[in-house]
């Protein structure tokens, strides 16, 4: 399937290379920016900051997940000794799983499971760009399939089991904000009468 699918990548028109090329990493930013857009969206409610920031924390947790099963399993890319549309990375760099399918299928999860309009986006773009890791060369299927199922495992897991404790201390530091004692404004005589009652100040 891996030599089927770059044969393809090589036999297709050069836009569509280009525009493999491309996605390939700027999927990154598109899911990056689209978590910034969630927090900002979020801004005016600390209990949905806190289930948002879950997001950011879920793809680095796949992410960190990832780099462990790629040094003990030690898969070797499968572009070596290939033309591929991206150059191949160094010996060391291992294939499997695929750290950018983990992190977009971490990042998607994430982004619909803080608000679930956008699921029907963010879910098939992870997808396309788990696939269009195997269509630039730099990973097997097999490689993708299991950074895909990573990604969306450790989020559901993260938002699973840390979305009530976050919740629940966004609430009690805003209602701890809002008991905080304000200083009463210090009373005063009226002008020129020494002894007089001490009045409120003027506002």
């Amino acid at each position: 399937m891996y030599d089927d699918i770059v044969e393809m990548a090589g036999e297709s028109p050069s836009w569509l290379q280009a525009s493999g090329v491309l996605f390939t990493d700027a999927g990154m930013l598109i899911f990056a920016a689209l978590m910034v857009w969630v927090l900002w969206r979020s801004r005016t409610s600390p209990t949905r900051i806190a289930v948002s920031l879950l997001m950011p924390t879920a793809a680095a947790i796949a992410y960190v997940i990832s780099e462990g099963a790629k040094s003990v399993i030690r898969e070797d890319r499968p572009c070596r000794g290939l033309v591929t549309l991206v150059d191949c990375p160094p010996v060391g760099d291992w294939s499997f799983p695929s750290n950018h399918s983990t992190v977009a299928a971490a990042a998607a999860v994430g982004l619909a499971l803080a608000w679930r309009r956008l699921a029907p986006w963010v879910l098939p773009l992870a997808l396309l760009m788990g696939f269009s890791r195997v269509f630039v060369g730099a990973h097997y299927p097999h490689d993708v399939l299991a950074g895909l199922v990573l990604g969306s495992v450790t989020a559901w897991l993260v938002f699973r089991y840390l979305k009530g404790p976050a919740t629940g201390i966004a609430r009690r530091l805003t209602a701890h904000a809002g008991d905080a004692p304000t200083q009463p404004m210090p009373r005063v005589r009226p002008r020129g009468d020494s002894k007089g009652p001490l009045l409120p100040p003027r506002r």
